[in-house]
């Protein structure tokens, strides 16, 4: 039984990491394929918990709110992490930003860049210098 799970669980691996190497190339119809599969789970969820009697609108709401709270996805879902990273580090949103607070980031992201850059050369040059160690002397 454990065994046709794991190939379960792995012939679907496969297939995504397929269709998301096909699909990656489309992004639109890979959100459109998205989206159909998304409101079609939800759809099934929503059929399923219509089925069940008790569980009318208030009920739902603190059931979902439970699940929510204990799975660690409630903030992330209704707010999110980027939202809630920014606010901790008090980071201001892009519109709220002047003219020359824009600038020094965009300095600082290619003075960033210009090390890894020169990190990069350093390491293609260890890695020569490696390799040329490596390599048996003609004697």
């Amino acid at each position: 039984m454990v065994k046709n799970i794991k190939k379960i669980i792995h012939f679907f691996d496969k297939l995504e990491d397929k269709t998301r190497a096909k699909l990656s190339r489309k992004p639109i119809l890979y959100a459109l394929i998205g989206g159909v599969g998304l409101v079609l789970f939800w759809r099934g969820v929503w059929h399923t918990a219509d089925s069940i009697m008790f569980l009318n609108g208030p009920v739902s709401i603190v059931v979902g709110t439970i699940i929510l709270l204990m799975t660690g996805v409630f903030v992330s879902t209704f707010i999110g992490n980027k939202l809630i990273i920014t606010g901790l580090s008090g980071a201001k949103k892009i519109d709220e930003k002047t003219k020359e607070e824009v600038e020094a980031e965009e300095s600082q992201i290619k003075n960033i860049q210009g090390v890894l850059k020169n990190i990069e050369h350093e390491l293609s040059d260890i890695k020569s210098e490696m390799q040329h160690d490596d390599a048996p002397s003609q004697k």
